[in-house]
């Protein structure tokens, strides 16, 4: 005898309906579209992947890049270059006889790799024949790049030295 309410015998296999199906196909793209938020959130939120603001003007730039490189390395300067976790920039250059290299204006800039965020500008002043020093705020461990340009009044407003680095700070 069965109980009054059951019309379902013990075991039997339940029947799919449409809106079963349904509920399983608003479950699943309710999932789908959720990660996709997530993930979507999270990558607006982090680095943007800009590289380079200007990629096609420095892309056509690119040569006289390359020219003004070689004339550097003709140049044959040598430079000594130390930071601090206190701040302190000092830089050393000498020609390739030995002998320091005056009078020129060095403006850049100091900053972590990943982000521009935390870049500081930074101009060197020459204390001594051919040593340029500059102070800035105390640096955290890790890593920055450093960038450096010099301008002599020789040669006008065009670099005749360029510096860039990739330096790790410790404590």
């Amino acid at each position: 005898m069965s109980s009054p309410g059951r019309d379902v015998a013990v075991g039997a296999p339940r029947e799919l309906k449409g809106r079963h199906v349904l509920f399983m196909l608003i479950a699943f793209f309710g999932v789908v579209f959720s990660v996709n938020g997530v993930f979507l959130t999270r990558a607006l939120q982090t680095h943007t992947g800009i590289v380079s603001v200007e990629p096609y003007v420095k892309g056509l730039k690119y040569n006289e890049r390359i020219a003004a490189g070689e004339r550097q390395a003709k140049l044959g300067w040598r430079e000594t270059l130390s930071i601090g976790v206190d701040g302190a920039i000092a830089l050393a250059i000498e020609d390739d006889g030995g002998r320091p290299v005056r009078g020129l204006k060095f403006d850049g800039s100091i900053g972590r790799p990943s982000t521009s965020s935390r870049d500081r500008a930074v101009a060197l002043v020459e204390t001594d024949p051919g040593r340029y020093v500059a102070q800035t705020a105390s640096l955290d461990e890790g890593t920055w790049v450093v960038a450096f340009e010099a301008t002599s009044s020789d040669h006008g407003t065009e670099p005749v030295y360029r510096l860039r680095r990739r330096i790790w700070l410790k404590r």
